[in-house]
């Protein structure tokens, strides 16, 4: 796990998939690719709820990047493809990050899974 220099942003997309998913998949590869090819971009994680909830959250250095990323040509197509045909609704926060704490026990060789 990284620490990164604070303050920099989250952008937190929770969404409900719709059942008509078709081209969705790829999509949000390319969106992945995309979005880690911008300057500013920082990294993301992804989360299911039991739910069904789809949650995803990327970070961001700053206000710029981010809003360069909102107005990327196929980014602007992947949102539209959105509304119209995979969700159902979704919800969108940003968040300013002051500070950020991380611990990791030592001595875990993270390669091996093995209990």
């Amino acid at each position: 796990m990284i620490t990164l220099q604070t303050p920099y942003y989250a952008v937190i997309f929770s969404s409900l998939k719709s059942d008509s998913l078709q081209g969705y998949e790829e999509a949000a590869q390319r969106m992945e690719v995309l979005s880690a090819a911008q300057p500013g971009y920082l990294g993301m994680v992804h989360s299911v709820t039991d739910e069904g909830i789809s949650v995803t959250t990327s970070y961001w250095q700053d206000l710029a990047s981010l809003s360069a990323w909102k107005a990327q040509p196929e980014h602007l197509l992947a949102q539209q493809m959105g509304k119209e045909h995979w969700y159902d609704e979704y919800t969108i926060e940003i968040a300013r990050i002051e500070r950020a704490y991380c611990w990791e026990r030592s001595g875990i060789d993270k390669a091996s899974s093995s209990s």
